[in-house]
């Protein structure tokens, strides 16, 4: 086979791996996480899985109770609050966005046990009301933990308590607590006087 020839043989195949190779990346998203798209333009957040440690974690930074409504925005697969249900025997309610995730979720909490303590349903965390929560749990990028900072603040009650994985909540809101679990960090806060008196001052959402 002439130089030539093999040249453009190579580079063909360069080409057609390039293009092929995304395009299974796509649809392995797809099947895995029941996105439209990778990031599908309604999902904040793809889904990474909390460490199982990291959610006991949390639920013990929290000190949650059995007395505690737990909520977790963006569930995911539901580990945070079926952590909470077991460890603490608290009752919780997990929203997401995504169907897949929170069929998957039911399933996980079935099977763990807990189903007659938890809830699982699709929402929007900017848009529903969550202010019946006495702990709230979190896994979100840093944005979005920063978009949720002042709606947290105008619904949640004073004593209630936010937990977050890896993402703090900015300056604006310092962790009270902050401790390593395994590789993770996470920050503890409670809602204060404080924060609803600079909740009345914020305007409410109109893009959400």
């Amino acid at each position: 086979m002439s130089s030539p020839k093999r040249t453009s043989l190579t580079i063909a195949a360069f080409v057609f791996v390039a293009v092929l190779i995304p395009i299974i990346v796509i649809v392995t998203a797809k099947n895995q996480f029941g996105l439209d798209e990778m990031m599908g333009p309604e999902l904040d957040a793809g889904f990474i899985a909390t460490w199982p440690e990291t959610a006991d974690g949390m639920v013990k930074l929290a000190d949650v109770n059995k007395d505690d409504l737990v909520y977790d925005l963006g569930c995911g697969d539901g580990r945070i609050v079926i952590a909470a249900a077991k460890l603490r025997g608290a009752h919780g309610i997990g929203l997401d966005l995504n169907p897949k995730r929170v069929e998957e979720a039911k399933a996980n909490a079935k099977a763990a046990g807990v189903e007659h303590l938890t809830e699982f349903k699709l929402g929007n965390f900017y848009k529903d009301d969550f202010s019946d929560a006495t702990v709230v749990m979190l896994y979100l990028p840093q944005s979005i933990n920063y978009e949720l900072r002042p709606i947290l603040w105008k619904q949640l009650k004073v004593g209630a308590r936010v937990v977050s994985n890896e993402s703090d909540m900015g300056p604006e809101w310092p962790a009270e607590k902050i401790e390593k679990v395994g590789t993770k960090t996470i920050y503890y806060w409670t809602i204060t006087e404080e924060q609803k008196r600079k909740a009345a001052l914020i305007p409410d959402r109109t893009d959400a």
